[in-house]
C-alpha cells in the first residue's frame, strides 16, 4: 500500500470494525517506517502525513466555509489559517498593566511576569499551522501533531449533532454560525500555549483565572478580532456552563481576564449582563451546546493515560529503548509518529477491544521493529 493510501485509512479505521472482530485499522497492511525516519520528521510533517488529521482539517475548514454571516465566516477563516496572537498589539505597551491587574484578581497564581504569556507571540504569523499543534498537554488527550484538528472535528460533530437534534426534537432552530464558529475557535491558541519543544515534547501549559491558559487567551483573542459577544461567550462557556451560580463563575471570570487582557469593558461589549456578575440574560442556548460539545475529552484524556505506557512497554521490549529514552525525543518521535498517524483513540480501541498484543502488531505496521 502506498504511504498516503495507507495514511488516509486513518480517520476511518478509528471507528471500522471488521466482521471478525478485529479492526480495519489493525488488519491493514501499511508501508513501515523506522525508528530514524520519524527522528528526521518535523510535527508539521507528521500532521501533514496523516490522513486522519488532514480529513479532520479539510472537515473544519469546510465547517467555517459555512457559515452564512460573511463577517464571521471570515474571521474565522483567517483565524484557523493563521492563528497568530493578535492580542499581543492589544497588550503592546501595558503588559505589567495586564499582569498587576490579572495578579491582583488572584488570577495567575505561581504564574511570573516573565511567562504569563506563552513565548515566541508574533501578531503577524503563527509559530505553527492550527493543524499542527496537538491538542492539550503532552500527557492528555490527542496529544500529537494535528490533535487539535482531530479534536476540534469530533468536537464540531457533536455540537451539531446536538443543533440537528434540537431541531428534531423539539422543533426549533439554534444560531448554527454561533454553534459553528465557537467550537471551531475554543481552542484557538493551543498552537501558540502548546508550542513542539525541541526533544518533539510539547511545551507545559500555565494556569490563567483558574483554567489553562489556552482558554482565557482563545477568548481574548476573539475579542481582539471583534467577533461578535455570542461568540466569545459561547466559546468562552466550553470549559464550563451558566446552568448554576457556581458554575457561572467559571464563564464569568473568563470573560473579565479576557476582557482585561483586550483591554474591552465586558459590559459594554456585550459579554456579561449589566451588574457584570452573570453572563448576558437570558443565557443562550448556543452557550450550553459549545459546551456539551466540547466533552470528548472524558474519555480521550484516560485514554492517553492508558494508552501512553503501552506505548512505553512497547518502545522498551520491541525497539530496544532504554527507561532514560522514555524522556527523550527518541521517544517522543516515536509515539508522535504513531499517535499522529493512527490517533489515540483508534489504538485505544484496538487495545480495548483486542488486547495488547493487537496494539503491537499495529505500532509495528506504523514503525519497523
Amino acid at each position: 500500500m502506498e504511504r498516503r493510501e495507507f495514511l488516509k485509512m486513518g480517520i476511518i479505521a478509528g471507528a471500522a470494525v471488521a466482521a471478525s472482530g478485529m479492526s480495519v485499522l489493525a488488519e491493514a497492511s501499511y508501508t513501515e517506517f523506522t525508528l530514524s525516519e520519524c527522528r528526521k520528521l518535523t510535527p508539521q510533517q507528521m500532521a501533514e502525513n496523516s490522513g486522519a488529521v488532514m480529513e479532520s482539517w479539510k472537515y473544519i475548514q469546510a465547517q467555517a466555509a459555512g457559515i452564512k454571516n460573511p463577517g464571521l465566516r471570515k474571521a474565522v477563516q483567517d483565524i484557523i489559517a493563521n492563528p497568530a496572537p493578535r492580542l499581543m498589539n492589544a497588550v503592546s505597551g501595558r503588559k505589567k498593566e495586564v499582569y498587576k491587574e490579572l495578579e491582583k484578581n488572584g488570577w495567575l497564581e505561581g504564574v511570573s511576569y516573565d511567562t504569563f504569556l506563552p513565548e515566541n507571540g508574533s501578531a503577524k504569523q503563527a509559530n505553527q499551522p492550527f493543524y499542527a499543534a496537538p491538542g492539550s498537554g503532552y500527557s492528555s488527550h490527542h496529544c500529537y501533531p494535528g490533535g487539535l484538528a482531530t479534536h476540534t472535528a469530533l468536537n464540531v460533530e457533536m455540537s451539531l449533532a446536538l443543533y440537528d437534534n434540537y431541531k428534531k426534537i423539539y422543533g426549533f432552530d439554534l444560531d448554527r454560525d454561533v454553534v459553528v464558529a465557537a467550537q471551531i475557535l475554543h481552542d484557538l491558541h493551543k498552537p501558540w500555549v502548546f508550542q513542539w519543544q525541541k526533544d518533539g515534547s510539547s511545551r507545559n501549559e500555565n494556569k490563567l483565572a483558574g483554567t489553562g491558559e489556552h482558554h482565557v487567551l482563545g477568548v481574548a483573542e476573539s475579542i481582539v478580532r471583534g467577533l461578535p459577544a455570542e461568540v466569545c461567550v459561547a466559546q468562552a462557556c466550553a470549559h464550563n456552563h451558566p446552568g448554576f451560580s457556581k458554575d457561572e463563575e467559571g464563564p464569568v471570570r473568563w470573560l473579565k481576564a479576557a476582557s482585561i487582557i483586550a483591554d474591552v469593558d465586558p459590559v459594554k461589549y456585550g459579554l456579561l449582563a449589566a451588574d457584570g456578575k452573570t453572563l448576558p440574560l437570558q443565557r443562550s442556548m448556543e452557550a450550553f451546546v459549545t459546551h456539551l460539545g466540547d466533552h470528548d475529552w472524558i474519555l480521550t484524556v484516560p485514554a492517553a493515560k492508558w494508552l501512553i505506557p503501552a506505548m512505553e512497554e512497547i518502545a522498551m521490549q520491541d525497539y530496544g529503548m532504554s527507561k532514560a529514552d522514555l524522556k527523550s525525543a527518541k521517544f517522543y518521535a516515536f509515539r508522535n509518529a504513531v499517535f499522529s498517524q493512527a490517533t489515540i483513540m483508534a489504538l485505544y480501541h484496538l487495545m480495548q477491544k483486542d488486547g495488547k498484543e493487537a496494539l503491537r502488531k499495529q505500532v509495528h505496521a506504523i514503525v519497523k521493529a
